[in-house]
This record gives structure tokens, sequence and C-alpha cells, in this order.
């Protein structure tokens, strides 16, 4: 009798398990994707915007899990296959984006297959490998990309194209364009929200572009039925109720810091993250059926690249608020929210700061402060203070350290000191790092997304949540 009690229990312990996994409660999935926001930078921005005891949006979902980044080839992967793993399940090369693991991004040479914005990819090489968006379109859902970079940066292409090499982005930029030469036909009717950066990929050199085939794909797409946008005026007057497909490049290249586009002063004319977060969401609700969204914070990574702390962290707090506007725009009892990173860097945070010193100032110490009940700066072995931000390696390393005394290090244009001295200030030369990065997740189907766990592992979770 108590073995069969045992044997109820057990089977009624598999039925609770497999009812928590429940394929298909999903009907929409908004996936999140800090790049570059490894645990380092969540805590800064944490201590940076709310306090030690704060909290970010993104910290408030219910599931959390830690996520492995390496690359097929790489112990520090680099962007494009870390967030291709995610879309597609499959580990590929560092600079390939969504193709199988035997595709190469460079010749034998090691000479990158691009040239210039274009791609020199040769025949055969690899073979595309099927991303959630694609699925999700292929499902009658709506999808959309939105970004801080191009629309056609790593990030934001590993969701919708295939190419040995990322830096072709004349031609991922084509395999946006239904009807085009170059397009991407797994996309059906194609991708039915773009918003980002990348005007350069999308028109020719004649315009201004860095197109070399003579093709103006803005044009195109306004052909193929598409409502675009330029500036962030024309943006904020477009009407979802009365637009079905919605492409926005509002700036040649990259959009701006958060820092830079939130000083009015400086007029630019682009919109937030979380107004375009907000208005891809208003577009695809439309579609009964669901939708797939990907939203990427592209710039915390280029800021972390040159080492300048205070970039990162607003343009991190930016990414959060667009979560927080996402969070108040659906159903969680019908929509799977996930939050992530494709990389860490090698930022850290260092000292003994008294509870409530600014994180980007400099380190004091502790014992000192409490006792004489002001900030007493603490020092290094050079009897000079040194800040509470650092990195691991990056431009700003002198054979002599100089005095912060009376630098403001909380400062727009501070470059933290790091410890190893690669390139020059304003060249990205601080590498990613090799740690794992954070997952956050609430709503349907998200009961698996904890414990420790593969970057591939994530697309298979997606992917049942979605019923795909």
């Amino acid at each position: 009798m108590k073995t069969q009690l045992k044997l109820c229990a057990a089977a009624l312990a598999l039925v609770g398990a497999t009812s928590a996994f429940a394929a298909g409660e999903a009907t929409n999935v908004i996936f999140f994707l800090g790049d570059g926001m490894g645990p380092t930078t969540v805590t800064a921005s944490r201590i940076y915007k709310y306090g030690e005891a704060g909290q970010l949006t993104m910290e408030s979902l219910k599931r959390t899990a830690r996520i492995k980044t390496y690359s097929l080839d790489g112990q520090t992967t680099d962007s494009a296959p870390s967030m291709a793993a995610y879309m597609t399940g499959v580990k590929m090369r560092n600079e390939v984006i969504s193709m199988s693991p035997e595709t190469v991004a460079r010749d034998s040479a090691n000479k990158s297959y691009t040239s210039g914005a274009d791609s020199t990819c040769p025949a055969g090489n690899g073979s595309a490998v099927t991303t959630l968006l694609e699925l999700a379109k292929k499902a009658g859902k709506s999808v959309g990309a939105v970004t801080t970079t191009t629309v056609t940066h790593a990030t934001p292409a590993a969701t919708y194209a295939h190419i040995c090499n990322r830096n072709g982005e004349n031609a991922i930029a084509a395999q946006a364009v239904p009807g085009g030469a170059g397009y991407n036909s797994a996309l059906g009717n194609g991708v039915d929200v773009l918003l980002g950066g990348g005007t350069d990929h999308f028109l020719p050199t004649s315009l201004g572009g860095k197109r070399t085939d003579g093709r103006d794909l803005t044009a195109e797409l306004k052909a193929q039925g598409y409502t675009y946008v330029n500036s962030g005026t024309a943006f904020k007057a477009v009407d979802t109720a009365a637009t079905t497909k919605l492409v926005g490049l509002f700036n040649k290249s990259l959009l701006n810091y958060e820092l830079d586009r939130a000083k009015t002063a400086n007029a630019i004319d682009e919109p937030s993250l979380a107004d375009m977060t907000e208005k891809a969401i208003k577009l695809l609700q439309k579609n009964g059926k669901g939708f797939f969204l990907m939203v990427e914070g592209g710039r915390i990574d280029h800021a972390l690249h040159n080492t300048n702390a205070k970039r990162a962290l607003e343009d991190t707090i930016a990414f959060d608020d667009a979560i927080k506007r996402a969070l108040g725009l659906v159903d969680l009892k019908n929509t799977l929210v996930v939050v992530t990173a494709d990389h860490d860097h090698t930022m850290t945070i260092n000292g003994y700061s008294h509870k409530g010193n600014n994180i980007l100032g400099k380190v004091t110490d502790i014992k000192k402060t409490t006792v004489q009940k002001t900030p007493v700066l603490a020092t290094a072995g050079d009897s000079l203070p040194y800040t509470a931000l650092v990195f691991g390696n990056g431009a700003v390393r002198n054979s002599t350290r100089s005095d912060l005394t009376s630098t403001d290090t909380a400062a727009d244009d501070y470059y933290q000191e790091v410890g190893v001295k690669l390139g020059a200030a304003g060249a990205y030369p601080e590498t990613h790092g090799g740690g794992d990065v954070m997952l956050f997740s609430s709503g349907a189907g998200s009961a698996g997304f904890k414990g420790t766990l593969d970057n591939t592992k994530v697309f298979g979770l997606v992917k049942s949540a979605m019923g795909l």
C-alpha cells in the first residue's frame, strides 16, 4: 500500500511538473537584451539610480537564472553568436549570425568575409538556422525588433538575418526588405516593426549612405506598404491604429547615448527606447495570434568598451525604463517577458566604500568615514585615491597614476582607470568579459527559467512557451 501511495505521489508530482512547463502558454513574447549588461553593470546601475537597497524593474521579475555565454570557438563571446544562440539554440563562431556551426567568419588568412559594409561570404559557407522570430512569423504572429544600435547590428540582425560575418551590414539590411534581392524569405511578408539606427545601410552612396549597389531600401520598404519615419518627431506622430508595418531609422549610424539624447539643449530628435518599445507593442498587439518582440539596449555595450561608466549606467536605466513601460502594456497571463544579456564586460566594483557613496565616485575608507562621520577617501599603494568602478582592461592606464583628489569622476566624460592598457580612448578598446550573465523572467511559460543554463537552452524554453 505504501509503495502504491509513493508511486501515486510521484505520478502527481510528474503531472505537476509537466503542467508547470506546459507548451504554448505564451501568446506573446518580449525578449529584452541588454548588450554587455553583466552582473556588475546591473548592480552598479541599481546603486546609481535607486541606492544599494533599491530595485531595478528587471529585478522585480519572478524567475532568475545564470547564463553561460561562451561561443563555439571563444571562451569569451562577441554579440553575434551569443544573441544567435538565444534566437536559434545553436552554438556558432564569433562574428557569425544565425548560421550553422561549420560557418566561418574569416578566410584561411584570417581576413574577414567583408568589404566595407558589403558581405563577401562565399557560397557553401554554412547554412541558415531558424530563429525564434522566423518561427513566430510562420505561426502567424506579428514580429518586431527594436534597438538603440543600428537595426543591422549583431543583436537585432540575429533575430531576422543570416550571415557569415556580422559586419556585412548592407547585406543584412537587404534581408529585411520583402521582394528585394537578398530578402530572407523565411520572414514571410516581412518584419512588422523595425526601429533603431542605421540609414547608412539602407541608402545608396549617392544619397549619403553606404550601399554600393545603388538601392534605396527605404523607398523599397515604402513600396511594400511600410510606414517609414526617420526622426523622433515623425515617430511620435505615427498612429499605430492606422499603421500595419513600421520602420523607423533615426540616425545614420548608432542612436545617441541616453545621457546625450536626453539633453534637450542638444536637440537630438530621436525617440527613447521606452517610447520605441511602447509603440512597437501597441502595433504588434493588434494581431490576435500574438507577437514576438526583441528589444535591445545596445549602447550599454559601447559605453563599457570605452570605459565610460556613467553612460553605461544611464543606458542601463533607460533599458530598465523600457522594461517598466512594457510591463504596463501587457498581461503576464498570456505574455512571457525575458530580460538578459549577451555577455559580460570587465567592469568591477572595487574597495570598501561606505553605504550611500556615489558609485561613480572615489572609494571611501569605511572605517575612517564611520568614525569621522564624513567621507574619507581611501588610497591605493601609491597613496592616491581610486574610483569604485574600474575595468580589467581598456585605454586609461598611465605609468604613473593621476591624483584624482580634485577630479570629478562622476562627470559625463570621465573614463575609468583600467588594469591592462589596450588601445586608445574613444576606440572601444576594452574587451568583453567571459563571465556568466543574469536572466530575469516573468509571465506565461516562465517556470523553466531557473538554475544555471547554457544560452542555447533559452531558445528551447522560449520556443516551448510559445508552443512553436
